[in-house]
């Protein structure tokens, strides 16, 4: 009880007031504010106590180091509409342009490693995403005739990481993952006759969930100028949202995918790196998230074990990195990502609620040196505008395009102690 409730407390600090990402799929480009700076690149180098969000074995490298900041996130989601109205039994919506009116968010991070000796450590790194979260007015009905509608997913994740550099330069870290999340849905009454427990589809307030998982990870000299790395999550199995089990696949399971990523950098020329990852991720086997609308919504009931979701792709992300040492006070990054987004445009209808479309990242960062012991480091950003349009499934005469752009910035200190 006294564990489950220091994560809670953990948790419920990281959340406030409010963790909402939709940027590759609905995990967050890249964790810490060094990280992010290079479009998230970093399997094979680690810089801060955040690591271990991207690959455990980095831990080993950072010595003993403090870190906490926010980022400030503004996401900008519309959907349109196009085409007339039908009677039923199509189910068509009404056109026009409709915005999301959530677009400020602000996320924390925070991060502690320390070295117990030459080889092993002992850190903590907690860090949050999320990324179905939409808030559309009541206008018209709203999207689904249910009023003001929309989605709220907010997640955490609290992982205590033991790293082993079981030789020179060559390390081996492992990160049992404690995982918090919390869901809303709002206005999606038009689907309950469709549900397996239509009290359990919306408007039910906020529903939570606890789970856990692990992440492993390697990271290493590959030759002088070259370091490798890589880092394997599996399924984070969550608790269900009983709130929503009318909503969501397998009576409201909401596990979170597996993950797997690996990455090299290079230091052949003086004063710079030059990182490239990839990441994977396995939307595909969450069937909450991955089972597509149709034919699913004629087949089975939402809540049940085949129960329509929103579609989802697995989704391949090539992330390039550069950091430039200026001085030893202070350095320069930037970086670029890019994944295919997962919705296709037969799954535009249910990811209103949920538009993550987003493909192309552009970031920028540094570090500066205050004092010996303390670093201030910055991150901007910036996801092009992406539209993905296709046909509503449940009336063919209209086409519903979903569009979002993004930007934002985050500031940490680190503590070297």
């Amino acid at each position: 009880m006294r564990l489950q409730y220091s994560l809670a407390l953990v948790a419920a600090t990281t959340m406030i007031p409010g963790a909402a990402l939709a940027t590759n799929g609905y995990f967050a480009h890249g964790y810490g504010t060094i990280n992010k700076g290079m479009a998230g690149a970093g399997v094979a180098l680690s810089q801060d106590s955040i690591a271990s969000a991207t690959n455990p074995a980095g831990m080993a490298f950072v010595g003993n180091r403090i870190d906490g900041g926010l980022e400030v996130f503004s996401p900008r989601r519309q959907y349109e509409v196009e085409g007339d109205v039908l009677p039923q039994p199509a189910f068509s919506l009404q056109p026009g342009t409709y915005d999301s009116s959530r677009n400020g968010f602000v996320i924390p991070h925070l991060g502690f490693n320390r070295q117990l000796n030459e080889n092993h450590a002992l850190g903590l790194s907690v860090f949050a995403n999320g990324g179905m979260n939409t808030s559309y007015p009541g206008t018209n009905g709203g999207p689904f005739y249910g009023g003001h509608t929309g989605v709220d997913l907010k997640q955490v994740f609290i992982a205590p990481t033991w790293s082993w550099e079981f030789t020179d330069n060559q390390a081996f870290g492992i990160s049992p993952l404690f995982a918090y999340q919390q869901f809303e849905a709002k206005g999606l009454g038009a689907f309950s006759n469709f549900s397996s427990d239509p009290a359990a589809v919306t408007n039910n307030g906020t529903d939570d969930a606890w789970g856990y998982g692990f992440q492993v990870g390697w990271q290493g000299q590959i030759t002088d100028t070259l370091r490798g790395g890589v880092s394997w999550r599996n399924i984070l199995h969550m608790n269900e949202f009983d709130k929503y089990r009318g909503l969501f696949a397998e009576q409201g399971d909401f596990d979170i995918p597996q993950m797997f990523k690996a990455g090299i950098a290079w230091s052949g020329l003086q004063d710079h790196w030059f990182l490239l990852d990839l990441q994977h991720i396995r939307y595909s086997e969450i069937d909450s998230v991955g089972n597509p609308l149709l034919p699913n919504l004629q087949t089975a009931q939402l809540g049940d074990d085949d129960g329509a979701g929103f579609g989802w792709d697995d989704m391949t992300v090539f992330k390039l990195g550069w950091q430039w040492q200026q001085t030893p006070e202070h350095a320069w990054r930037a970086g670029v990502s890019y994944g295919e987004n997962p919705i296709s445009d037969e799954d535009v209808l249910f990811n209103i609620l949920a538009p993550g479309v987003q493909e192309w990242h552009l970031t920028g960062g540094f570090t500066h040196h205050l004092a010996a012991d303390l670093q201030l480091s910055g991150m901007v950003f910036y996801s092009p505008a992406k539209e993905v349009s296709g046909p509503n499934p449940l009336s063919p005469n209209q086409t519903i395009a979903l569009e979002m752009y993004q930007f934002g910035a985050s500031a940490s200190v680190g503590w070297t102690f």
